[in-house]
Formats: C-alpha cells, structure tokens, sequence
C-alpha cells in the first residue's frame, strides 16, 4: 500500500460537537471549533431528489421536528423526502432551546465553513438502506468538486463497502476509511481491496494485536468514540492515530491528556 504524509489532526469532534449541540449542524461544528477542534466528523445520507445533507438516524423522528410537521410521512427516511422539505425541519429544539430552529445542513454548506476556516473533515457516508452505492458515488463526486482547490481533501468512511465501493469508483483519489464496530473475518483484506488508508473501529477492539496487524498493512488506524480518559490514554499508548470525542469539553486538541 503506497505511504502519504497523514494531513489531519489526531482529534476529532464527533458529529460536530458531540452531545453539547445539535449532531451534526452547523451549531455544532461552531461550538466544536470555539473548543479549538479543527477536524470534525459528520454523517451525509440522500435526499430524494439527490442532495447531500447531514444526518446520522434513518428517520428524522429523534432529531428533527418532522413528527409536528410532516405527520404520518414522519416515520419514512430522511431519503424518502426532497430536499425542498428536509431544509424546512427544526433539528435544533430536540436538544434545546438555545438552539431551536438550527437547520438541517447541506454537506455544501458544511463545507465552505470547513474551507473558509482551513478545518478538516471525516464524512461518514450514511446510506438509507438500499442506497449504499448511490450515496458513495453521489457523496465522493460532491466532495471532488466542493474540495477541488483544496490542499487536504476530507476523508471518506463508512461501515458499508458497497457505499465506499462506489466511492472508489466515482472518485479515486478521495482519501477512504473502513468503519468497523466487529473485527469480521476479512476485515483487514476487505480494507486492503478498498484501498483504504484508515481502519476506524470501536474503540474496545484495539488492542495490540489488531493494532499490530492494521499498521503492519499500512493502515493509519483510528477510534469512536472515545469519552473518558483512561480509554484515550490506552489507545494513545497503542499508538493510535486517530480519536473521535464526543467530549470536545474534556480532551483539548491542543494538549488533550496532558
């Protein structure tokens, strides 16, 4: 596997801001930023009508308002929806009132905040179920474009291969990451045929011999999501390369675990 220079930092704030704002919103990424993270993760799924946007959960019921503004047609997936109507949903008043109102982002947006402020990003492609190759064409041809001048391209994950299959295909060169929650057998083969340059896993399946195996392949290895500090303390022995926070508000990126 050919070696490159790794361009992100070692801290990542989960969905933006972890649990202290709305996931995945603009708030968040702006209040991970004033906690002085400049890497962030996020989750990008389909609208119906093809546009990429923000989201993590399959339907819109637990972090959005659309049980109050669509009714019946709350229960269907983000992706069942144009995004005409996704862009109209509250998904900040579930979280609190500080931040009713706070839009639904388009990764397009996302992204000229992260390029206007020199941050990095991790997006994880998030299919609707059935939409694994969709999505990875559609969100790595998005990204190549939005990205096009920069000099740090985002990295790519996801837990489907199909979706980082297709991503692969649409856009090469786009930097990729095999999400794993279990160590299946032919994790490290599967990553290896992706092209991948990162292994992503839950953090309580690194140990020595799976870090061992990851960067003895070539892999940067890294971990989500990580909360307390004994956890971040062991994994930065193992000599990882990577966390995922949602505690932007105890691990300092700029000397987190002193």
């Amino acid at each position: 596997m050919p070696q490159a220079p790794w361009p992100y930092p070692r801290w990542i704030a989960h969905r933006g801001a972890g649990k202290l704002a709305p996931e995945n919103t603009l708030a968040a990424f702006r209040l991970g930023a004033s906690h002085g993270y400049r890497m962030f993760e996020c989750d990008v799924k389909l609208s119906s009508d093809g546009v990429p946007f923000l989201m993590h959960d399959d339907t819109l019921t637990r972090t959005t308002n659309a049980a109050d503004k669509l009714g019946p047609d709350s229960s269907a997936t983000g992706g069942d929806h144009p995004w005409e109507t996704l862009a109209q949903l509250d998904a900040g008043s579930w979280h609190s009132r500080n931040f009713a109102g706070e839009p639904l982002p388009t990764l397009e947006a996302i992204a000229r905040y992260c390029l206007r402020n020199a941050y990095f990003l991790n997006i994880e492609i998030k299919p609707t179920p059935g939409l694994e190759r969709q999505t990875g064409e559609k969100v790595a041809n998005h990204a190549a474009c939005l990205w096009q001048n920069a000099s740090v391209p985002p990295l790519l994950t996801s837990f489907q291969v199909p979706a980082l299959e297709a991503a692969r295909a649409a856009q090469p060169d786009l930097p990729r990451g095999l999400l794993l929650d279990a160590l299946w057998p032919g994790w490290l083969e599967t990553a290896q045929n992706l092209g991948c340059v990162a292994i992503i896993c839950d953090h309580i399946l690194w140990d020595q011999v799976s870090m061992t195996q990851a960067q003895s392949a070539g892999f940067k290895t890294l971990s989500y999501t990580v909360n307390d500090e004994a956890t971040a303390r062991r994994l930065l022995d193992l000599g990882l390369d990577g966390i995922i926070t949602d505690r932007v508000d105890l691990f300092s990126p700029v000397n987190p675990c002193a």
